[in-house]
């Protein structure tokens, strides 16, 4: 069993506009995925990219932006997305403030 605000859990600062959280993961207990939290400053974003595995992002505050295979979608708090694998995309923050999302991925696509 594992219990905890996201307040309390870690930051991994990945630039100066993006940190990462794991909420859930292998080292408490969920072995297959992990679940992170994406806070994304005001002009921050995730390069281009696609991998082998699949991932859900679910959006919970601010404004963001899923590019996906060349097209744009919106993200609002309490949008959630599905991107499939081998699919080139970017999340990006669209808004002035935070931009803060879930992003659940199979274990081996955490790096």
């Amino acid at each position: 069993m594992f219990i905890a605000s996201r307040f309390e859990i870690e930051k991994q600062e990945l630039t100066d506009l993006v940190t990462k959280q794991v909420l859930v993961g292998p080292k408490q207990g969920w072995d297959s995925h992990v679940m992170r939290l994406f806070t994304l400053k005001q002009g921050g974003k995730a390069p281009h990219h696609a991998h082998p595995w699949q991932h859900i992002i679910y959006a919970l505050e601010g404004e963001g932006n899923l590019m996906m295979d060349g097209k744009d979608y919106p993200l609002h708090p309490h949008t959630t997305a599905y991107v499939p694998q081998d699919i080139i995309h970017q999340i990006s923050n669209a808004g002035e403030g935070n931009f803060v999302f879930i992003c659940i991925v199979p274990e081996y696509g955490d790096r």
